[in-house]
């Protein structure tokens, strides 16, 4: 998998926000210091990076990637021919082309946090109201980061639930728990007693709500992450390019100094409860999965790839040499 911040412009100052924090890019440079590509640049750059890690996701995000519509545009498409899934997590501030709505292989992602009285304030000027009117008529996923502000109200979950599981847009509604980087003493960070309760609540609105994609099983990956990012399945399986197309986002996209006894991220949390289910017996998909891993690392060291150290405790070669770890397949 591989995730792409294409801009570091944005048009929104979100609290929390992970991207522009000043450790996010490990301390030497931050996003907005970063001399970012545009145009015939930017879609060559996307693409060749694409061609060279051969994923099977990709993820575009920012900044704000719909600043770079145009470029999207072209890269969107060619993404689709090399049947390539990709995705594009915007904050809604700017309407979807309706042409990307038949592109194969495509999903966008809104990120909507809360109801309108956090939401509005905390991601203005992607209010409500310009969510609303840029979706007509679109398909979307929404990704919905709680956050401690959203457990003060008894009812507040499940309001959200029902307000964007009944809205015609919406295809499927993925759930994340902030994520405060280590040490971070902030009023989005929820206590061990509010995970606790979003674990127990979601699954009861997820039956109530289908387009909510969280049942019990991923509740409690929600609950019990994994302890590192060597042991987290989505950060071992992704690779994260910042707005340069050669700077790397590491350990994963929160980037800096993620708090993974903390983590709430939805990607993570699929990706081990996936990993979690059985096949036969005692046999769960994580054993393929490493196994599998294992031996693509071992072709990747054959063939010279340096792989970093958190990965396979080994000496590191460049950034820009590092490539991703191959899944074999039949």
């Amino acid at each position: 998998m591989l995730s792409i911040e294409v801009t570091r412009e944005c048009p929104l100052r979100c609290p929390g926000c992970y991207a522009y924090g000043e450790n996010h890019l490990g301390g030497e440079v931050t996003l907005r210091e970063l001399s970012d590509k545009r145009g015939d640049e930017l879609v060559r750059g996307v693409l060749a990076l694409v061609d060279r890690h051969k994923p099977l996701h990709v993820t575009l995000v920012g900044g704000e990637p719909m600043v770079r519509h145009r470029e999207l545009s072209r890269i969107l498409p060619e993404l689709g021919k090399r049947g390539v899934y990709s995705m594009v997590v915007t904050s809604g501030i700017i309407p979807i082309p309706m042409e990307w709505m038949a592109l194969p292989k495509f999903r966008a992602a809104i990120s909507i946090d809360g109801l309108p009285e956090h939401h509005d304030v905390r991601r203005h000027p992607a209010t409500y109201e310009r969510i609303l009117t840029n979706l007509k008529d679109r398909q979307v996923n929404v990704h919905w980061t709680i956050t401690a502000q959203m457990l003060q109200r008894e009812d507040y979950l499940e309001e959200y639930a029902r307000f964007w599981n009944a809205r015609p847009e919406v295809c499927h509604i993925w759930v994340s728990i902030y994520t405060p980087q280590r040490g971070e003493q902030s009023a989005e960070r929820l206590s061990a007693e509010q995970r606790q309760r979003v674990a127990q609540e979601l699954p009861r609105l997820s039956s109530l709500y289908p387009k909510l994609l969280a049942p019990k099983g991923y509740a409690q990956a929600l609950l019990h992450p994994p302890s590192s990012p060597e042991n987290c399945t989505f950060s071992r399986l992704s690779k994260n390019y910042s707005a340069d197309l050669k700077t790397h986002v590491e350990p994963c996209v929160f980037g800096g100094d993620p708090d993974c006894s903390q983590c709430g991220c939805s990607a993570s949390a699929a990706a081990h409860w996936v990993t979690e289910i059985k096949l036969a017996g005692p046999l769960k998909a994580r054993h393929v999965l490493g196994g599998s891993m294992r031996v693509g690392s071992a072709m990747a060291r054959m063939q010279r790839v340096a792989i970093p150290a958190w990965r396979q405790r080994e000496q590191v070669a460049p950034a820009e040499e590092q490539e991703l770890v191959q899944i074999l397949t039949d």
